[in-house]
């Protein structure tokens, strides 16, 4: 890994510094580019609202082999892990390697490791592009996660999906606020829950609903039939001053949990970090900008080693807190 972020330092220079923590600090305002939007401040949140939280050690036990796998929407991953939606590497990343490369080297890692990739959307349309092409070259390992956009741009990137062999199928709702989109045509708008509903209806696949940071949000997402909810400030990246992840993800599951699969995604940086998600409600956790930093780093080498470690730090926290199995956590290892 420290081969592999050493590339990426090279080949993002200018872009993203490659920081020994990525917290936000030194690339703050930087959008585009990897920072979070303004002052920073939601990007630095999700950081913080997870350093706060502390586990209890625990070693009298039997738990030597935890068990990483769970079941998600009907498929079997070996981590409760996923890549987050992130493209558009020629104006966010150096654009030293190109989108296909990339993206096929997060999906292609994570096939590999058994977990899924997700893919991004936006402006140009090569980010979605390359997304759904790497989905078909694995045979429908990936989920697309789709802007909100107008009805007419919504539903033909749905059915590209599904003709990619798309199983499941997002809606990053958390862009709604990107004006950038309006100026350039392609308006995105947040969704009515009766609209949300008749979406969803017609998509027919399981949909998961990204960008939810409140329980009535959460709620809504549930009633108008979602698969699964993740709560996400989008990185920080479109809305500044908002609290972190792991500060509403307590509530949100108490309001929600076992009526809808929950997920969460926000300054994940350790297998140590996604424990404490799972054990704060999420049922798994999505990973993003140091997804990207192995990709660009080393490809899908670079994915495989990443997710290696993480899957290495995941099972050793499991054990020092007594911790079975990922698929039933709870706050109880938790301080305080």
């Amino acid at each position: 890994m420290k081969e592999i972020r050493k590339a990426a330092r090279e080949r993002m220079k200018g872009y993203c510094r490659v920081c020994p923590v990525c917290d936000g600090r030194a690339c703050a305002g930087e959008v585009p580019g990897m920072g979070g939007l303004g002052t920073g401040s939601a990007f630095a949140a999700n950081l913080e609202s997870l350093a706060a939280v502390r586990f209890d050690m625990r070693l009298v036990h039997d738990v030597s082999e935890p068990d990483t796998g769970i079941d998600f929407l009907g498929q079997s991953l070996a981590l409760p892990l996923m890549a987050a939606p992130i493209g558009g590497v020629s104006f966010n990343m150096g654009g030293q390697i190109t989108e296909d490369a990339y993206i096929s080297a997060v999906l292609g890692g994570c096939t590999a490791a058994g977990i899924l990739g997700c893919v991004g959307d936006g402006v140009p349309d090569f980010i979605h592009q390359a997304g759904y092409g790497a989905i078909q070259a694995l045979g429908g390992k990936g989920i697309p996660f789709i802007k909100p956009w107008e009805d007419a741009e919504f539903f033909d990137k749905v059915d590209k999906a599904l003709a990619a062999g798309a199983t499941i199928i997002g809606m990053d709702i958390d862009a709604a606020g990107l004006i950038t989109l309006k100026q350039m045509g392609r308006p995105v708008s947040p969704k009515s829950p009766q609209r949300l509903g008749e979406i969803i209806e017609q998509v027919k696949v399981p949909f998961i609903l990204k960008g939810v940071m409140t329980v009535a949000d959460a709620q809504m997402a549930v009633a108008a039939g979602a698969r699964a909810i993740v709560v996400s400030n989008h990185g920080g990246r479109v809305l500044d001053h908002t609290p972190g992840a792991a500060d509403v993800l307590p509530e949100i599951a108490d309001a929600v949990k076992g009526q809808i699969t929950i997920l969460a995604d926000g300054g994940v940086r350790t297998g140590g970090d996604l424990l404490k998600m799972l054990a704060l409600g999420a049922d798994a956790v999505l990973i993003g900008r140091p997804f990207s930093v192995a990709a660009v780093g080393g490809l899908q080498e670079g994915v495989t080693q990443y997710i290696a470690r993480i899957a290495g730090e995941l099972k050793a926290a499991m054990v020092l807190t007594g911790t079975a199995s990922a698929d039933a956590v709870d706050r109880s290892i938790l301080h305080g």
